[in-house]
């Protein structure tokens, strides 16, 4: 079949009102009222929560028991020659199953909170299994990021991590990609347990079991005694922040906070509760938004997860757009890089868009701002294929809030809003700073960081609000139902030399948005000094303009002419529309250095750390700015 390529439509600053697929939500109408303080105003759901689950295992064993044959988890085998097969299927009723034989070979070990288990492992229907088994009889696990032991070269996070939580049992999901930080970083005292031939992993000092040994366990009452006494202030895991300032804290999730997460969820999307509920997806377990945001929804409500072996990257994309024309989800998240992608491949590939788009009901991003071309993009892929657009859903979370917590209510989104609060959390709007603070308390805000009590002292006001750290602001300042608008983080923003407020978060976002497809991420700079300037990471897609051979050095390619003249395009287009000297940059570098985690600089999910950056770069960002920094491009205009 011939491909279809899809034209932008040019008429539609003309066209008739969108249309887009049904889909309900809830009504999070918000109640607003005065604080005690000037300024301080609380928001409310005027829905209320309902009834939610006691605990995960609960809800697994429900499944188990009304849709025993249903899929829960599906991976794709993987051959002998590395390539990816048939779709292996793990259904409920053998999930429950395996979580119970499992789930007594840890209470065989006594493990728990203060011996807890840490999964250095991909996502993977074993790693599912294993952590099915913890929830299940109430063992705390952790799910620890792959990057910290197979990107990084010092294993100083995995180390940090270890010390932490002091795991009784580690699970490594692979001995090749692992076996290195296994014997570098794991205590002798402490059992490895390994997917495959224990043999593999070579380890002088320590015991070395093989996961199907565990899977072999013969369970015994206890197994259920113990499910049967999960409570919902029991801890069930522990999430690892991704270190933007400090070292990354382990967030206390217990199964209260999880499960009214998902009630809250479902609440605010009911397409979540509707049978047939399908993802596929890529995102990381380790997490917040991969292991308990869509893990969580597939197991609360019933639903089937397609494990995506692919990610948004040049390599492995390939293999996402194989299983979405093959899975069809009902469903979809992803990450900005990641739909920007699915957008592009879906103007030639008409396989794609017929299945992906066939019975999709919402679309939802997060971790970073969509882009108005890609958002663009495939509004017209779904109106061509289908005639009617896909929802767009958006909100604004983070580890310690389970993570959602606000919402946008409507169909009509734009880039920037976050919405309303979910039913039962209460927000907090608190001035700082010349910016309006966003503050959490609810049944799914996280108690605190696991041996830290001095950071859980510190998250806390008065009142017992969460303290995010996030500025918002009111989408229509003349109508609460608009909901809010994300302002950037208040620990980033500085001032000029001038005394002028820099507001960082928004100006990344536009500089993102102006530069796509080309732009990966930007720091903001400027910090005392007259002008604002960015640090720019380009994306691989630069070196299509290049117009170099496919092996050229990256500084080769950014130093080409055809690159510096896009990036010198797209800072005289910001320049034309910014409104003063906080809103202009002045200056621009793109760094042929990419991010480096061992230094902090980008974080485990693949986010830059501003701070960082600019501390291990600080001799280029004075350079930057004192005109000295070989290939720094300028505005073609001056200032007004």
């Amino acid at each position: 079949m011939a491909a279809t390529t899809l034209a932008a439509d040019a008429s539609s600053a003309t066209a008739a009102p969108a249309r887009y697929r049904p889909m309900a939500y809830g009504d999070d109408t918000p109640r607003v009222t005065e604080g005690p303080t000037a300024g301080v105003r609380y928001l409310v759901s005027r829905t209320p929560l309902q009834p939610y689950a006691r605990s995960m295992g609960e809800r697994l064993a429900h499944w188990a028991r009304t849709a025993p044959d249903r899929t829960l988890f599906a991976q794709r085998l993987r051959q002998v020659d590395g390539t990816l097969g048939d779709w292996q299927h793990l259904i409920y009723a053998d999930a429950l199953q395996a979580a119970r034989h499992v789930g007594q070979a840890l209470l065989d070990r006594g493990l728990s909170a203060e011996r807890p288990v840490a999964i250095l492992s991909e996502n993977s229907l074993d790693h599912a299994v294993l952590a099915l088994a913890c929830l299940y009889v109430g063992v705390p696990y952790c799910a620890v990021s792959p990057a910290y032991s197979t990107v990084s070269t010092d294993f100083g996070k995995l180390r940090h991590v270890l010390d932490t939580l002091t795991p009784g049992l580690v699970f490594a999901g692979d001995t090749a990609r692992y076996g290195a930080a296994v014997r570098a970083v794991v205590p002798a005292d402490c059992e490895v347990v390994v997917a495959g031939d224990a043999a593999l992993l070579e380890r002088p000092a320590g015991r070395v079991t093989a996961f199907q040994s565990l899977r072999g366990t013969v369970p015994t009452p206890a197994v259920d005694a113990a499910a049967a006494a999960v409570g919902p202030d029991d801890i069930v895991k522990f999430l690892f922040t991704s270190g933007s300032t400090k070292l990354p804290k382990a967030v206390v999730n217990t199964h209260r906070m999880w499960c009214a997460n998902q009630q809250q969820m479902l609440q605010a999307m009911p397409v979540l509760g509707e049978d047939g509920l399908v993802l596929v997806d890529w995102l990381p377990w380790n997490h917040t938004f991969g292991g308990n945001h869509n893990f969580g929804i597939a197991l609360y409500n019933g639903g089937t997860l397609y494990i995506d072996d692919g990610k948004p990257t040049a390599a492995l994309m390939p293999e996402t757009l194989r299983n979405l024309r093959e899975i069809a989800p009902t469903v979809y998240f992803n990450v900005p890089t990641g739909f920007e992608a699915i957008a592009e491949a879906m103007k030639t590939d008409a396989v794609l868009r017929r299945n992906l788009l066939s019975r999709v009901r919402l679309f939802f991003y997060a971790a970073a701002a969509l882009a108005q071309p890609v958002w663009d993009a495939l509004h017209r892929s779904a109106e061509h294929e289908v005639g009617e657009r896909i929802v767009m859903g958006a909100g604004l979370g983070m580890t310690e809030s389970g993570p959602f917590a606000l919402y946008v209510n409507r169909p009509q989104v734009g880039s920037g809003d976050v919405g309303v609060a979910a039913a039962g959390l209460e927000l907090k709007l608190v001035p700082q700073g010349g910016k309006t603070e966003l503050r959490y308390r609810g049944p799914n805000i996280t108690p605190g960081y696991w041996r830290n009590p001095e950071a859980t002292a510190e998250s806390f006001d008065e009142e017992g609000f969460f303290c995010t750290g996030d500025a918002v602001a009111w989408a229509d300042p003349d109508d609460a139902a608009r909901g809010l608008r994300f302002d950037g983080r208040i620990a980033e923003d500085f001032k000029l030399s001038t005394g002028t407020f820099v507001s960082v978060g928004p100006m990344r976002a536009r500089i993102i948005a102006a530069g796509a497809p080309h732009v990966q991420d930007v720091v903001v700079t400027g910090l005392n000094r007259r002008e604002v300037g960015a640090l720019v990471f380009p994306t691989p897609a630069v070196r299509a303009l290049a117009g170099l051979p496919p092996g050229a050095p990256w500084a080769e390619v950014l130093a080409s002419a055809p690159v510096r003249a896009r990036f010198q395009q797209l800072l005289d287009a910001l320049a034309a529309t910014a409104t003063g000297s906080a809103t202009r940059i002045a200056c621009l570098l793109l760094l042929d250095v990419p991010p480096s985690i061992d230094r902090g600089e980008i974080t485990d999910k693949g986010s830059i750390n501003q701070r960082a950056v600019l501390q291990h770069r600080a001799a280029l960002v004075d350079a930057l700015h004192d005109g000295q920094a070989p290939g720094a491009l300028r505005p073609s205009s001056t200032p007004l």
